[in-house]
């Protein structure tokens, strides 16, 4: 049974093949390019036509009600940013140990690091006391960049104030830094 199908098919469909062989030849193959250019521009405009309808039914719905949306919270006030300052400081007990925190990271990058420079400050208006500490270190360009981020992850009240490097010549993979890092302090509550 289906051989008979697949048989009258190949028929119905003969007739039409040359038929289509025909127009080709006398038409020629621009006039074929074009009508196959046609076809597939018909069939783009029938695939676009659902999604054109969906967008316009998606545009056409109505916005919600501004009591519908939610406002952002209130800009903190002054006195909230200062407490926030102050909360963030660390404490100038623990001023030691953050310069071990420091030397610890410094030997975790790979860098010489043998001594420091230390000097305490203090701002009377702010009453904030600061640490200044200048770190001479040795290691690749990598490894001290490396360590200064670090550095700055490990300690969230320390800024990087300065940073200077010195290599003896270009083809020397060590280089030499000195970074000065300022660690900002409270006295104990």
């Amino acid at each position: 049974m289906e051989g008979a199908m697949k048989a009258q098919s190949d028929i119905q469909l003969a007739p039409l093949m040359l038929a289509l062989r025909l127009f080709a030849m006398r038409a020629g193959g621009a006039a074929c390019l074009a009508v196959a250019l046609l076809a597939a521009g018909l069939a783009t405009w029938a695939w676009l036509l659902p999604q054109r309808a969906a967008l316009q039914q998606e545009l056409a719905r109505p916005l919600p009600s501004a009591s519908a949306l939610v406002e952002a919270p209130p800009p903190p006030t002054a006195n909230e940013n200062l407490s926030l300052f102050y909360a963030t400081l660390g404490e100038k007990r623990h001023a030691e140990q953050q310069v071990k925190t420091l030397f610890d990271l410094a030997g975790k990058a790979g860098l010489a690091l043998n001594q420091g420079e230390y000097k305490f400050g203090y701002d009377k208006a702010s009453t904030v006391t600061t640490y200044q500490i200048v770190l001479p270190v040795k290691g690749s360009y990598r490894n001290i960049w490396q360590f200064a981020l670090e550095a700055l992850a490990a300690v969230p009240f320390a800024a990087l104030d300065e940073v200077s490097f010195r290599r003896d010549t270009i083809a020397d993979p060590v280089v030499e830094a000195r970074l000065r890092i300022t660690l900002y302090l409270k006295e104990a509550p």
